[in-house]
């Protein structure tokens, strides 16, 4: 390689990483406001009533796992904008944008539906306290009523983090979250001599919240001034090409959800049948990923958006060296979340709670988890890459081999059979994780060796 060349290789790396660095931060930002927002009505809730917590728990929770899966299915919104711009046809953008607010509207119907109708009734086949579902229902059927308005609204995210927009969803994020926790203090302990709904008005507050921020994105893309170039108000022509395409990336991307958060859903399963000081410690271990899991999900929607451009300018080494610095970038903050993790494991489970017997659970299982963290990361930011040059069978059969066949039933083996408790199920996510970032990085191998798009 010349000097020449040479420099201008490490140029365009300087690019690649400032161009993720400044569409990812936005998106991080941005998913810790829907974290933020769920965390402000237990507070709330939880202050005002511990059952009425209960409740709200078991509503958020059926309405999170169709909350993922409906935003993960409008995944081709942000990766077909990234390639109309790449490939220099800005101008087609806009019928992305309309595909995806139609097929949104239907998935979030769709979503409300099921919860409102159906979400209930499966509560109740799971055998639980009558209070329980009974209380439950209530919420679990407004928060369904939001699910349309949500999924639209992300739709309209997804699009400008295609176009290279993000803060924009990012700021409009945070404002709706001081929307919600304004409702949540008038609604929840029922203020200015409003009756008290307490886990029902954590639910309106939501509704309200998410209403106004889908209004916001709308009424910001409708006054942009290039929405008419971008081809905003002109009706898509038929391409049933394009439309299938945009629908399988997002259909890849709903199942691998799915099949994640339905492996992880039965791993709350396997902690209850091990004990409530397993559940409260496996609580603790998954909000800890969780919360250190936003900067990958950032870093993944970046990617994302990288990959879709330099795949519509036909740039296969671009394809390469992007993918190559996002997975780099991935795994250096992941070890430094590791070792924090793991060298503040008892600071951590002594924040959550001052049970000491959890205590004394948690801090062996966080020692673990911490290991769980690159891998998981990686996957996900590898999947991203893959779909946005359009490879999609292969990251969600490689997650529902990792999560529902090789995850779920070894997570159980080492948990009950194998006397492991807690640490098997951790023991059990981190071998799916490490076989799923490991498949992975062979099929983006596999890819590279292709020497054009």
């Amino acid at each position: 390689m010349t000097a020449g060349a040479g420099e201008r290789r490490h140029d365009a790396v300087r690019q690649d990483l400032a161009a993720l660095f400044t569409l990812a931060w936005p998106v991080v930002i941005s998913r810790l406001g829907m974290m933020a927002m769920g965390l402000s009505d237990a507070i709330v809730v939880g202050h005002h009533s511990a059952i009425q917590l209960g409740w709200h728990a078991m509503a958020w929770a059926p309405s999170t796992v169709v909350l993922v899966v409906g935003t993960a299915l409008l995944g081709g919104v942000q990766v077909m904008t990234a390639r109309a711009m790449g490939e220099g046809r800005p101008e087609e953008t806009g019928a992305v944008l309309r595909r995806g607010l139609v097929y949104g509207a239907k998935v979030g119907i769709l979503a409300a539906a099921v919860l409102f109708f159906l979400g209930p009734w499966i509560l109740g086949l799971l055998q639980l306290p009558y209070d329980l579902v009974a209380g439950a229902t209530p919420p679990l059927q407004i928060f369904a009523l939001s699910m349309p308005i949500f999924v639209i609204g992300s739709a309209c995210s997804a699009w400008l983090e295609g176009l290279g927009r993000p803060r924009v969803g990012a700021v409009l994020m945070w404002m709706a979250n001081v929307i919600n926790l304004l409702a949540l203090l008038v609604l929840v302990p029922g203020s200015f001599g409003l009756p008290a709904l307490g886990a029902a008005g954590a639910a309106l507050a939501t509704l309200i919240a998410r209403g106004a921020l889908t209004l916001a994105l709308v009424v910001y893309i409708l006054r942009m001034p290039e929405a008419r170039s971008l081809g905003v108000f002109t009706p898509p022509p038929p391409t049933p090409q394009a439309s299938s395409e945009q629908t399988q990336i997002g259909l890849g991307a709903g199942a691998s959800g799915f099949f994640e958060m339905a492996a992880f859903a039965g791993m709350n399963v396997i902690a209850g049948w091990l004990g409530i000081l397993q559940v409260a410690t496996w609580s603790i271990v998954v909000n800890v990923i969780s919360v250190a899991f936003m900067v990958p999900l950032g870093i993944a929607t970046a990617v994302s958006v990288l990959v879709g451009r330099a795949y519509g300018a036909g740039d296969a080494e671009g394809i390469r060296r992007i993918s190559l610095i996002a997975y780099g970038v991935t795994m250096a903050f992941c070890l430094l979340v590791t070792l924090v993790v793991w060298l503040g494991a008892g600071f951590i489970a002594a924040g959550y709670t001052t049970d000491a017997a959890t205590v004394a659970l948690a801090v062996p299982a966080l020692v673990l988890a911490a290991a769980i963290i690159p891998p998981d990361a990686l996957q996900v930011v590898i999947a991203q890459s893959l779909r946005a040059r359009g490879d999609i069978l292969i990251p969600t059969a490689t997650h529902f081999v990792s999560y529902v066949l090789v995850m779920a039933p070894l997570a159980w083996f080492l948990a009950l059979p194998g006397g492991r408790g807690i640490n098997g199920i951790v023991e059990g996510v981190l071998i799916a994780s490490l076989l799923s970032s490991a498949l992975l990085l062979i099929r983006f191998a596999l890819l590279s060796r292709r020497p054009a798009v």
